[in-house]
């Protein structure tokens, strides 16, 4: 590789490593966690408890009481657990 070119690559890899950086709060995190862990719950039991809505859904915030309440309305054991692991 061009030494010139190697170079340049070097420099905007450090200035997007600095720019996309983030500071959250703990709390922040642990939203950010929690919603990730509903959409794949979604995802999971789509087919047993979600199976009117559209499979492409992306969960939000607002609406993990509401699926926590169709799994456990809906879902079998494992769907109960998995309900009550995003209640923590």
């Amino acid at each position: 590789m061009n030494s010139e070119i190697q170079k340049y690559l070097s420099e905007i890899g450090r200035k997007g490593g600095r720019k996309s950086r983030r500071r959250l709060s703990s709390r922040q995190a642990k939203d950010m966690v929690r919603v990730r862990e509903a959409r794949r719950i979604y995802r999971r039991f789509h087919a047993q408890c979600f199976w009117s809505f559209d499979p492409r859904l992306k969960v939000v915030a607002d609406e993990i009481p509401w699926l926590v309440e169709q799994l456990k309305k809906n879902g079998n054991r494992n769907a109960w657990e998995a309900a009550e692991r995003l209640c923590r």
